[in-house]
C-alpha cells in the first residue's frame, strides 16, 4: 500500500492518495480542491483513481469534486447523515466568502462497518459522529483516515451545523481508541499521529482535559 499526502486548498486540507501496490488501483480520501495538482500527483504515481471516499461533507473536504469527477469518471462515496451538508454546499461557500461552484454529487451512501474495496486493499467504514453527523474513518491495514475526527493532540471543531462534543467525544473513545495503538492516524488537517499517542497524550481526555 502507498499513500501520498496532499495538502489542498484555503484551508490546507489533507487529502490522501492510496494505492494497491499489486493493482495500482487507487483511492482518494477527501477532495478538498486543486484538482489539477490532484491529477498530476496521481498521473505521477501511474495510478488508476477508482473513487473518492469522503470522511465528511465540510466544504474544505469536498470542493475538488466535480473537476475529479469530470476529468476521471471516479464514483464518490459518504455517509448518509452528512447528505444535508452536500445539499447546502453553496450555503457553506457563501459562509466562508468562497466563490460559488457546482454542488458536489454523491454516488453511494456508506454505513457503519461496510467493506470497500479498491484492488486488493479493503477499508472498514467506522462512523464517527461529533465534528458532523455523518463523519467516518476509514481503516485499512494499520492506518486509519480520520479526517476531522480525530487530530495530533487535537480534535475536530464542533460549532458547525450538526456538530456535538459529546457525540464526539463517545466516537473518539469507543470506536477509536478501542483499535490498536499502533496504528497510524492520518488526519484531514495538520501531521499524522498513532492511536496510542492520542489516548496518553491528547489533551481532550483524560486527567489533563481541558473540556
Amino acid at each position: 500500500m502507498i499513500i501520498k499526502k496532499l495538502t489542498v486548498g484555503a484551508f490546507a486540507s489533507n487529502n490522501y492518495l492510496v494505492i494497491c501496490e499489486d493493482t495500482k488501483e487507487a483511492v482518494l480520501i477527501d477532495a478538498g480542491g486543486d484538482y489539477k495538482a490532484t491529477i498530476r500527483e496521481i498521473e505521477a504515481a501511474g495510478a488508476d483513481l477508482k473513487c473518492i471516499f469522503y470522511t465528511h461533507a465540510h466544504l474544505d473536504h469536498i470542493s475538488g469534486d466535480r473537476e475529479l469527477k469530470k476529468n476521471l469518471r471516479v464514483r464518490t462515496y459518504l455517509h448518509t447523515d452528512d447528505k444535508f451538508l452536500v445539499d447546502m454546499f453553496r450555503q457553506q461557500l457563501k459562509m466562508f466568502g468562497m466563490p460559488q461552484t457546482e454542488s458536489p454529487v454523491v454516488d453511494e451512501f456508506v454505513k457503519d462497518g461496510q467493506e470497500l474495496t479498491v484492488g486488493n486493499l479493503k477499508f472498514k467504514v467506522i462512523h464517527t459522529p461529533g465534528h458532523s453527523p455523518g463523519s467516518v474513518c476509514y481503516l485499512v491495514n494499520d492506518s486509519l483516515f480520520a479526517g476531522d475526527t480525530l487530530f495530533a493532540d487535537s480534535v475536530g471543531r464542533t460549532d458547525l451545523p450538526g456538530g456535538s462534543y459529546e457525540q464526539l467525544k463517545d466516537s473518539i473513545v469507543n470506536k477509536l481508541f478501542i483499535l490498536d495503538e499502533s496504528i497510524k492516524v492520518y488526519s484531514g488537517h495538520g501531521s499524522s499521529t498513532t492511536i496510542g499517542y492520542e489516548k496518553q497524550n491528547n489533551p481532550f481526555f483524560g486527567i489533563n482535559a481541558r473540556i
